[in-house]
């Protein structure tokens, strides 16, 4: 694949290009196939980890892949606007404020066996920043161009530690605008209802298993006035959460199922 600077890709969005590529670092991959109000994102796709952490890490291969969000990217592969990241959230967490997204300890583990740098923090979060740059810019074209825009958040969540019911989508909308979205966010719920998946029953819930407190969300709604960001959580019934299996069938309807949610969903906001 195509890699690109972060200036390159920066530049190529604002004179609105259409491209598919790699960021040089490594760090995440960004489509724009055609330029529409809508962006989809999976921001804890990814597993990569630079070697010099790989040494000091108190965490194994397993360990980490069970608290990402594994094929999340996979899920909107064909979509025309696409970000997705590459780097583990161990490494540093876009779902975290700059403050905290490198972590010491996480899920009751200690993460790092020998602690980091100084150096070695200050490259991680050095990547952290460069992608929130590219979002900004994306976020500016889409609005310029289209006066508002919608971002598809997806996440995939484990369900097994969790006692009770739990839906297979769950939306996060505690800091969202209900008053001002509330079709749009109830549209989405319907579309994802619609979605089969051979022998497992669909649910959505709003605000059951995580409420959307997010930092990419804030971030956004915070920043961007007229950018919905939807944080949007799929249960791992694609994978054995336990042997790290991976079921190719559900894998591809769920894919099927959220592009036509999604296409169908933007087409509502956008009216």
């Amino acid at each position: 694949m195509l890699q690109l600077s972060i200036k390159e890709i920066v530049n190529k969005i604002r004179k609105e290009e259409e491209f598919s590529c790699r960021a040089s670092n490594n760090s995440f991959s960004i489509a724009i196939e055609n330029y529409v109000p809508f962006v989809c994102a999976a921001i804890h796709n990814g597993n990569n980890l630079r070697e010099e952490l790989k040494r000091k890490i108190a965490l194994s291969d397993f360990e980490r892949w069970y608290e990402e969000d594994p094929l999340t990217g996979e899920f909107i592969s064909s979509m025309p606007i696409r970000i997705i990241a590459h780097d583990s959230r161990y490494e540093y967490d876009l779902n975290r404020s700059p403050d905290k997204c490198i972590y010491e300890k996480a899920w009751g583990k200690i993460v790092w066996r020998i602690p980091l740098t100084w150096e070695e923090k200050r490259k991680s979060l050095k990547k952290y920043y460069q992608f929130y740059r590219v979002v900004d810019a994306l976020m500016e074209k889409l609005l310029e161009k289209f006066g508002k825009c919608i971002v598809y958040d997806i996440h995939s969540y484990n369900y097994k530690r969790i006692k009770g019911d739990t839906p297979l989508f769950n939306l996060g909308v505690e800091r969202i605008d209900t008053e001002k979205y509330g079709e749009i966010i109830e549209d989405w719920r319907s579309q994802l209802s619609k979605i089969k998946i051979s022998g497992i029953k669909n649910r959505v819930g709003i605000n059951e298993v995580f409420k959307g407190r997010g930092y990419f969300l804030e971030y956004i709604t915070m920043k961007f006035d007229d950018v919905l960001v939807l944080a949007t959580e799929i249960k791992k019934v694609y994978c054995n959460e336990t042997t790290g299996e991976i079921y190719p069938n559900i894998v591809r309807e769920l894919k099927e199922g959220l592009e036509k949610s999604i296409i169908k969903n933007a087409e509502f906001f956008m009216r």
